[in-house]
């Protein structure tokens, strides 16, 4: 057992055991369903910040208020509430569990003290939990596991967390066991006051004797414990040698000190729908969670006269755009002139106070306040800002993921064209996880977002917000066609109709080139057959009839020589050059064996090494190639596919994985090449193509 140089807690001004300091800032994540909601509501409610809590079936909670979220229940962006607790303010992030919608929860996470990892009591969902403590763990923000749904666990909680510690890359510290009765959780024993409770429905846990049943239990698990936090701690550790029982108030104190230091994640247990174990985790937040000090130290930001990390922007029907911002040291008075990273100024239309969907105005914010900041139209999510001339350097965040599924967005009203790209631009900044393009090859303006459902959401909120409806349309394949033969091709274009003529005469040879090769053209004129200021037009002309080639798709891949040709001193020009190298390819190019080209990506997807046999099976149902296998690196037990897979079955890929992998499966892409297609498939995509363009 390794030790570190023994640590001390303190009761000092720091804000450990309640000192001084500013309102902390509290990230509730987790994953998918696991209760993140429901527990600020119990929280809420606890606190008398609410006077019952709400219902995600009711509609009627604080958080999850967007029509969005009401609608499919579930978070479909971040809520915010601040407490008071004993006389100490917590504002709470309650950040979507769906991977969907992961990064406006990710962006977060810069701006808080600690994390509560809300969790329920299930091994299958280690591979969801860890992603999650991954991300934790890169922001180095400490955290605490809230293991929810005790009520409903029929696990032993001694077995639940040895499956869980894979996901960690802390050791999972067991805080408190349960008391079972009948197979049901009806309280628990604090490890480090021992003190048992008996659970009340929405009510404070009431103490109770040790019950003689878990005594046993209650002296092996809190040996457990100590034995976890003597590993950071000589003084401990010299004590359990010589079985010397440490007072409690070392216990707290190493606790406080190897949560904040980020060493251990501590766990509790309870119910957020029956509000068991608030109490006992507010308290756990108010002794033991780092203050605004500690974060702007770990944050490098200790010395600057003032700093805010702005951790979302909002887009209201009223009161225009809104920066979500974490004041984490000196202040920001109302109307305070800020400075972000491009180094403008902006000035703030006022500072609100969120809670959920509303927003009331304020005034100073000082450090530790989470507040709303109007309209810094200059300030984007994911930048610190400072009232201090000369900017400041900007916190490391989290990059938004790559695109996994995309749609084109088609106007039902054409002189929507303008509005809408303001709408979507607006949609893009409150959600960079969403991206736009316009593909001007393709004529389709794509909407690239995380999943289907977060596609949807985003779909909604332009109707709701901006009263645009489009119709979605899938996403074109940029198929291309090339040739497998060359030939040659004398082709002339001549026209009278009084006074000038035309007249451009070309040879020309056309001929397949390697794949990726593009569209080559040269010329071998000799003797002046054709005067040197046509031959670009010649060019032109044949490059205009490569757009679009026999089969209805851009031409590539072919090389196009200009070998001879004549010339009108008066009749020839330009235009007649132009035409007559168009036509020479459309009379040379059917004759050249054309084939059909479809774009392959190349794929690399992350999924639990126990999904395997299922991903490659989705793989070959895509017409795709495995090209071979690595574990993830730092991921135990996850693995990377490498593989090829034509573009046009990409669309729902993102499902399948999903859906093998409880949601957990994801991809990156990027274009690899061009491969011929062939047969009935062939058929199919021309067949399509022919229909859409007449």
């Amino acid at each position: 057992m390794g030790t570190q140089e023994a640590h001390k807690g303190g009761n000092g001004k720091d804000g450990r055991r309640g000192g001084v300091h500013g309102a902390r800032c509290i990230a509730l994540v987790g994953p998918f369903a696991s209760g993140k909601t429901t527990l600020l509501e119990a929280i809420l409610a606890r606190t008398g910040g609410i006077a019952r809590p709400g219902s995600i079936a009711a509609k009627s909670t604080v958080g999850d208020a967007s029509p969005e979220a009401r609608d499919h229940a579930m978070s479909v962006g971040l809520n915010v509430a601040d407490v008071t607790f004993l006389d100490e303010t917590f504002t709470f992030i309650d950040c979507p569990g769906s991977v969907e919608f992961a990064h406006e929860g990710a962006l977060a996470l810069a701006a808080c003290d600690a994390a509560i990892v809300v969790c329920e009591p299930d091994p299958k969902r280690v591979p969801a939990l860890q992603m999650i403590l991954k991300k934790l763990d890169e922001a180095g923000l400490p955290h605490l596991l809230f293991l929810n749904k005790i009520d409903s666990c029929s696990t032993q909680v001694r077995d639940i967390i040895p499956s869980l510690q894979p996901a960690s890359a802390k050791p999972l510290v067991l805080r408190q066991i349960p008391i079972w009765e009948n197979g049901i959780a009806t309280g628990y024993v604090d490890l480090a006051s021992e003190r048992a409770y008996v659970y009340r429905e929405h009510a404070e846990s009431q103490i109770i004797e040790l019950p003689s049943a878990v005594a046993m239990r209650e002296k092996e698990a809190r040996f457990e414990m100590l034995e976890k936090l003597a590993d950071y701690d000589d003084a401990l550790m010299e004590q359990l040698l010589s079985d010397i029982p440490p007072p409690n108030d070392q216990v707290f104190d190493d606790l406080t000190q190897e949560m904040r230091d980020g060493l251990i994640c501590p766990v509790l247990l309870g119910s957020a729908e029956h509000g068991n174990g608030i109490l006992r985790l507010m308290k756990a937040l108010r002794h033991e969670a780092p203050t605004v000090a500690d974060t702007a130290r770990r944050l490098k930001l200790e010395n600057a006269k003032s700093a805010a990390y702005v951790f979302k922007t909002l887009h209201t029907k009223s009161g225009g755009k809104l920066s979500f911002a974490r004041v984490l040291t000196g202040e920001l008075p109302d109307s305070a002139t800020v400075t972000g990273k491009n180094g403008r100024d902006e000035r703030a239309a006022g500072i609100f106070t969120i809670r959920g969907e509303e927003t009331t105005k304020r005034g100073l914010a000082k450090a530790g306040d989470t507040v709303a900041l109007g309209r810094l139209e200059g300030i984007q999510s994911g930048e610190t800002i400072t009232t201090s001339k000369g900017g400041i350097n900007q916190i490391a965040t989290a990059r938004a993921p790559e695109a996994v599924v995309a749609i084109g967005l088609g106007l039902k009203d054409r002189k929507d064209e303008v509005k809408l790209s303001a709408a979507v631009a607006k949609l893009v900044e409150e959600d960079p996880s969403l991206t736009v393009e316009h593909n001007a090859e393709l004529h389709q303006i794509l909407l690239h977002g995380q999943g289907e459902m977060h596609l949807r959401v985003a779909l909604e909120r332009l109707m709701r917000k901006y009263g645009i409806e489009v119709n979605r349309e899938k996403r074109k394949i940029g198929y291309k066609e090339t040739i497998k033969s060359g030939t040659d091709v004398h082709a002339r274009h001549k026209k009278q109709s009084g006074g000038h003529g035309q007249f451009g005469d070309v040879k020309i040879t056309i001929a397949p080139l390697p794949r990726g090769s593009g569209v080559q053209f040269k010329e071998t004129i000799t003797g002046g057959a054709i005067p040197k200021n046509y031959i670009p037009s010649v060019e032109i002309g044949v490059r205009d009839f490569l757009e679009e080639g026999p089969l209805g798709f851009p031409v590539v891949d072919v090389g196009v020589t200009l070998t001879d040709g004549s010339f009108h001193a008066v009749d020839s020009s330009d235009m007649a050059f132009r035409q007559a190298g168009r036509l020479a390819m459309s009379d040379g190019l059917p004759k050249c064996n054309p084939v059909l080209l479809e774009p392959v990506m190349a794929v690399a997807i992350t999924v639990p090494s126990e999904a395997n046999a299922r991903i490659n099976g989705i793989i070959s149902q895509r017409r795709g190639h495995i090209l071979g296998f690595d574990g993830r690196e730092g991921w135990p037990g996850w693995d990377v596919i490498q593989a090829h897979i034509p573009a046009s079955e990409m669309d729902s890929l993102i499902v399948d994985l999903r859906s093998a992998t409880a949601g957990v499966g994801s991809f990156t892409a990027a274009y690899d090449h061009l491969s011929e297609v062939t047969g009935r498939l062939k058929d199919q995509v021309l067949q399509a193509n022919k229909a859409a363009a007449a």
